[in-house]
């Protein structure tokens, strides 16, 4: 029944061109949305200045915002920074990347990836890149933490450690991020997280893992000891996971396209317990390949971290962070969190 279901991708409606969170000044991706008890929209992004590369700059001076917007498509308006950065003393002082909003209750659980490093900060005009302290450092620290609120306008409870850390000698010794979290209706976790291993002084490839608790603050346990996908078969990144009658689905960044057919396209794919998966029959989710609302079509340079809007148990809008240019972080000259409306029908 489930491998003869409606490929995903044919649910996506054109873009709105206007739609989506964008801010001058700032690279801007990683959108997650929740309908706020205003009855508003608030997208959760991450952004950092300009001044510094797209990538790698996001690894030191990434930051945590709320924008909001009337509709799911927006455009959505800067409200405020919502998790700084707050000194290299804590685990995530120095950058807060990756958010995923959920809600459980009445209470509002921002999932994200944070990090630090001892040095000082990257200033204006000063040579950065992957090579740099910073970023070696930063990178190694990354680690994925939650904070905490009873109402989407704050205030903002942070962990005073991450609820994923690393494991020595396995296959999440290296770093953890990209969490993907499903708080089931008893306040039980089901968390897929992307991860490396260290490999000599260097880290592996990407590598998913699953972990559960009985409780969103923790603590979490992993629920097998190699990747939930081989990494040899399966190269993902960005995954997105929400539960079903049937257990769970997936959509997850294909790095290598072997699985949907396009390199850093979208798979699809399910599970009966959240840790052996298998893709669709029709496994592709999306294209970086966008139909705009104005007629157009056009091949984006990145189209990364999917994040599903669901109302009344059915996904709405499908969100994802963008770049310009001929492909690749390097070639951006603009990012932004777009949206894409889906059909109603199969879920």
């Amino acid at each position: 029944m489930l491998q003869n279901k409606q490929a995903f991708i044919d649910k996506l409606l054109p873009a709105p061109r206007k739609g989506g969170f964008r801010m001058d000044g700032y690279w801007v991706w990683c959108g997650s949305v929740v309908k706020g008890e205003d009855g508003r929209f608030h997208m959760f992004a991450s952004r950092w200045p300009k001044h510094l590369p797209m990538h790698p700059g996001w690894l030191v001076a990434s930051e945590v915002v709320r924008a909001v917007a009337d509709t799911p498509e927006g455009p959505y308006a800067f409200q405020e920074v919502v998790l700084p950065s707050r000194g290299a003393e804590y685990w995530d002082g120095r950058s807060t990347h990756n958010p995923h909003i959920t809600k459980i209750g009445n209470q509002y659980v921002l999932y994200y990836m944070g990090s630090t490093h001892p040095f000082a900060d990257v200033k204006e005009g000063e040579p950065f890149g992957l090579d740099d302290p910073r970023t070696i450092v930063g990178r190694s620290n990354k680690r994925v933490g939650i904070a905490i609120a009873s109402s989407v306008f704050g205030p903002w409870h942070r962990l005073d450690a991450p609820i994923q850390p690393t494991r020595p000698a396995r296959f999440d010794s290296f770093l953890t991020s990209n969490p993907a979290p499903c708080i089931h209706p008893d306040g039980s976790v089901l968390l897929i997280y992307k991860a490396r291993r260290y490999e000599d002084i260097a880290h592996g490839m990407m590598t998913i893992g699953a972990s559960r608790a009985e409780h969103y603050q923790g603590p979490y346990r992993v629920v097998r000891e190699d990747p939930i996908f081989p990494p040899e078969q399966f190269h993902l990144e960005d995954p997105f996971i929400w539960r079903t009658d049937e257990g769970y689905e997936l959509i997850a960044k294909d790095m290598e396209g072997n699985i949907c057919g396009e390199k850093h396209g979208g798979i699809h794919a399910y599970s009966a317990n959240g840790t052996d998966w298998t893709p669709f029959a029709q496994p592709k989710a999306y294209s970086r390949e966008i139909r705009w609302d104005d007629g157009t079509t056009q091949v984006m340079g990145s189209l990364e971290r999917p994040f599903l809007l669901f109302q009344d148990g059915e996904p709405t809008h499908l969100f994802a962070a963008t770049a310009d240019g001929s492909g690749g972080f390097e070639a951006a000259k603009e990012t932004w969190n777009m949206v894409i409306p889906l059909r109603k029908g199969d879920r």
